[in-house]
């Protein structure tokens, strides 16, 4: 893979980190500025509404820019972002740094993802989304733990801090290693943006997304409140939630990565083997996660099946894109944070029901099964190799 990838996917790493870090941080924010921590919990809300709204906003406001000019951008807004919000004393100006935040955060996604399509040949899309989304399942596995242990060293400032500074490389690789060509001369001789926002009227790109973000719902529904099924149903200490959530974080790393290499061309038995078997784990996790053997394994399953199935369906994304070059890469964005906004709304609803702490992870099973039964009669358009032409 091309080496400028990887300070892209560092960057992603980054954002990743910030968007996730939260779930341990807080407590202490609340504290710090008096609130409550329902209260703080906006600060979450916020960053998933400003990624959904930012992808396509963003993107087709950046679209005629030089490509490397508006990823440099983007992570040095997002930097800025956190700097400012590490040393705030007001939480309005807090929530305002994650606003801005998410917006740069999908701004740059939304390039991100077209920039790393365009610097493979076409059949390789599948492994450089690959990459790139290996900065977010790396942030599950090293950044949000590591935030949370320095978080609690050091105070919830410092994780903003250590966010910033790792923009730093990120956006130096960006100036070294991404070309200076980029959006902005291929828009010149490209489609206009109404021709490429006329895509999203495409049958299959509809079909993509939706079933992307409803594969993503069910990742982040169960993800967010595995916490409680460790501390609770398993009766496990404290310390094992982060161990669980390095595991989910693992096994979502090996999910992208092997993914990656079927997804171009063969993403057929991606999805007729990952999604069946991502359908029944949900459940069986349900019904074992009392041992903490089978939750342990369980749960580095289901995080490899979501991430190998969730990749291949936004790659395909980009594929049927393909005729907006310069917005694909929002399409993609929007339907993976549609998904990770909507999974824990759903998810929490199942709390207060008979199941309890199992009820999210029952709602997962139901979102799987419900984009298993959509792609169904439409499977040669999922599975298709390199991306057929969309539906007139």
């Amino acid at each position: 893979m091309p080496l400028p990838l990887y300070p892209l996917a560092l960057a992603v790493f980054a954002m990743g980190t910030s968007e996730f870090m939260l779930a341990g941080l807080l407590p202490d924010i609340a504290s710090e500025f008096d609130v409550t921590v329902g209260t703080a919990g906006v600060l979450t809300s916020a960053f998933a509404i400003g990624m959904i709204v930012g992808a396509p906003l963003v993107a087709a406001l950046a679209r005629n820019w030089p490509r490397r000019s508006g990823l440099l951008g983007f992570t040095l807004a997002f930097a800025a972002a956190h700097a400012v919000g590490a040393v705030t004393a007001d939480f309005p100006v807090l929530f305002v740094t994650r606003v801005v935040a998410a917006l740069a955060n999908a701004g740059f996604l939304a390039l991100a993802l077209t920039a790393a399509a365009a610097l493979v040949p076409p059949d390789k899309k599948g492994r450089a989304l690959a990459v790139l989304l290996s900065g977010t399942t790396a942030a599950t596995i090293a950044g949000v733990p590591g935030g949370s242990v320095l978080g609690t060293l050091l105070g919830w400032r410092a994780t903003f801090w250590a966010v910033a500074a790792l923009c730093l490389p990120a956006a130096l690789g960006i100036l070294k290693g991404i070309p200076t060509g980029g959006a902005k001369e291929e828009a010149t001789g490209g489609p206009a943006l109404r021709a490429e926002l006329a895509r999203l009227k495409s049958p299959r790109l509809i079909l993509v997304m939706l079933l992307g973000a409803l594969v993503n719902a069910a990742t982040f529904g169960s993800f967010t409140f595995l916490a409680p099924v460790v501390t609770g149903t398993a009766g496990l200490d404290e310390v094992w939630i982060t161990v669980v959530l390095v595991l989910f974080g693992a096994g979502s790393f090996a999910g992208v990565t092997v993914a990656g290499r079927l997804s171009d061309r063969r993403p057929g038995p991606v999805v007729a083997v990952g999604g069946p078997l991502l359908l029944l784990g949900w459940p069986a996790l349900a019904v074992l996660a009392d041992e903490p053997v089978a939750l342990f394994v369980l749960v580095f399953a289901q995080g490899a099946l979501s991430f190998a199935l969730g990749s291949t369906l936004i790659t395909r994304v980009l594929y049927e894109a393909a005729g907006a070059p310069t917005m694909a890469g929002s399409y993609a964005t929007a339907a993976l944070n549609i998904g990770a906004a909507a999974g824990p709304l759903i998810a929490a609803t199942t709390l207060r029901t008979e199941a309890g702490n199992l009820g999210p992870l029952w709602a997962s099973g139901l979102l799987v099964a419900v984009a298993l039964l959509i792609a169904f009669p439409f499977r040669t358009v999922v599975t298709a190799g390199r991306g057929a032409e969309a539906l007139q």
